[in-house]
């Protein structure tokens, strides 16, 4: 219990620090650690079931979550001084609010109740969508509304899931209900139908992920780092323990797979370059999903931790680049390979979230189709693996032009050393999972 209770109260008690800006940084990169170093010690302490529900599918979320919280701090260390010097945002007020946007993603992770869960999750809508806006534009105020309204919409459905759960077993317990007499009636299936749409609106499900471009391409690099790695997997945390209530795999495979054919149909035309990595983690958790649902769990969480450091990296890398160029359009960016450092990242986590091998993701990705295919989700399988290669290329021809184009000016790219560095060792993380996987056999 204490190893618990410690690792939710620590970001919390960062926050100590408010009325000394260096003293809050300085106890939120503190925070950040020990969370990970927590995350790793409660591995040799499960299972964990009493408040707190903790078994190896939690901790590998839980560990998403962590590693990614102190990268996120480390790029912020200058990533959020360069944007308070053009008089943007309060340090203090950021790190104030992300601490508490970890905290809460944490609290749905590892809380032994569905209701509670549900808690959390509404949480992290309140501290995100602050974040949205600490960069304060027009632009940025609109993002933060339309996802104020179409998160707000599903997570009111997901409290709907969350009552008839309740309805049916007088219990909002997680370990209770999992290891209960199954039910198969119509209550018990409109719940799980229900937490479908519902939290699915947080992991980015068709129809309802429209927020989530919009959402990413407004917030400030380190936190898309975090909504892309780190929230969308905890919401799928939430709804893969509803779903394990009562498997609708049809309607669990047959949503994602729509997801994944809109979101990269729309990857096509996109000129933004964190719009375009947005979209991208739409394919990316809808195939996850996939894989937790028909049973390549052990897939799931591969392509979960490699994507989260992958993307994180790309979302980073964004941040650089943008910072330098001061443009977000793909077409005004060229000349990347100047910034050896920051063109590297780039190349490397564009190339992990597209699935190439030998990256920790092409691992994920193709256990969960050797077993979509193995399941009979024949039509589904081939439209994926279509609609994948789409992505690969849409994605991989546009970091091709910004890194590889001839420079339009002849001009100095200088280089933030510490952010540029966590994006490369973030990318480098994600090509080492799935190098250590191939050395291990796993697709042999």
């Amino acid at each position: 219990m204490f190893l618990e209770l410690l690792l939710l109260s620590s970001p919390i008690i960062a926050n100590i620090g408010f009325f000394n800006t260096r003293l809050l940084k300085t106890l939120s990169l503190a925070s950040s650690s020990l969370d990970l170093i927590i995350s790793l010690l409660l591995y040799f302490k499960i299972p964990v079931e009493s408040t707190f529900f903790i078994d190896k599918v939690t901790i590998y979320f839980l560990f998403i979550v962590c590693s990614i919280y102190l990268l996120s701090v480390l790029y912020s260390l200058k990533y959020i001084e360069v944007k308070e010097s053009r008089g943007i945002v309060s340090e203090k007020l950021y790190y104030i609010l992300l601490n508490f946007f970890v905290a809460s993603m944490m609290f749905s992770t590892v809380i032994n109740n569905y209701g509670l869960m549900w808690v959390g999750v509404e949480l992290t809508t309140v501290t995100s969508a602050l974040l949205i806006t600490t960069e304060y534009s027009e632009i940025s105020l609109e993002a933060a509304w339309r996802y104020i309204i179409i998160v707000s919409a599903g997570v009111t459905i997901a409290l709907f899931s969350v009552i008839l759960i309740y309805y049916e077993y007088h219990t909002l317990t997680v370990t209770s209900i999992l290891s209960s007499q199954p039910k198969d009636n119509l209550i018990i299936k409109l719940a799980v139908a229900f937490a479908l749409i519902g939290f699915g609106t947080k992991v980015g499900v068709f129809p309802m992920y429209t927020w989530l471009p919009d959402a990413h391409s407004e917030s400030p690099s380190p936190i898309s780092a975090l909504f892309s790695a780190s929230l969308l997997p905890v919401a799928m945390y939430v709804l893969y323990r509803i779903y394990q209530i009562y498997p609708l795999t049809n309607l669990y495979v047959l949503l994602p797979t729509l997801s994944i054919i809109t979101a990269s149909i729309i990857l096509l035309k996109q000129w933004h370059i964190k719009r375009m990595f947005a979209y991208s983690t739409i394919e990316n958790m809808n195939l996850a999903l996939i894989g937790l649902v028909t049973g390549q769990v052990f897939g799931a969480i591969i392509l979960l931790l490699a994507h989260a450091f992958g993307k994180a990296a790309a979302f980073y890398s964004s941040g650089v680049i943008i910072k330098t160029f001061n443009e977000k359009k793909i077409d005004e960016i060229n000349g990347l390979y100047k910034m050896k450092i920051t063109s590297s990242s780039l190349l490397l986590s564009s190339m992990a979230v597209t699935g190439a091998p030998p990256f920790g993701t092409f691992i994920g990705e193709f256990l969960i189709l050797k077993t979509l295919f193995q399941s009979g989700y024949i039509i589904e399988f081939s439209f994926i693996i279509m609609f994948l290669a789409l992505v690969f290329i849409s994605i991989n021809y546009n970091v091709s032009r910004i890194i590889f184009s001839k420079p339009k000016y002849n001009r100095l790219l200088k280089e933030p050393q510490l952010m540029s560095l966590v994006s490369l060792i973030s990318s480098i993380i994600s090509l080492g999972i799935g190098i250590i996987l191939i050395i291990l056999g796993v697709i042999g």
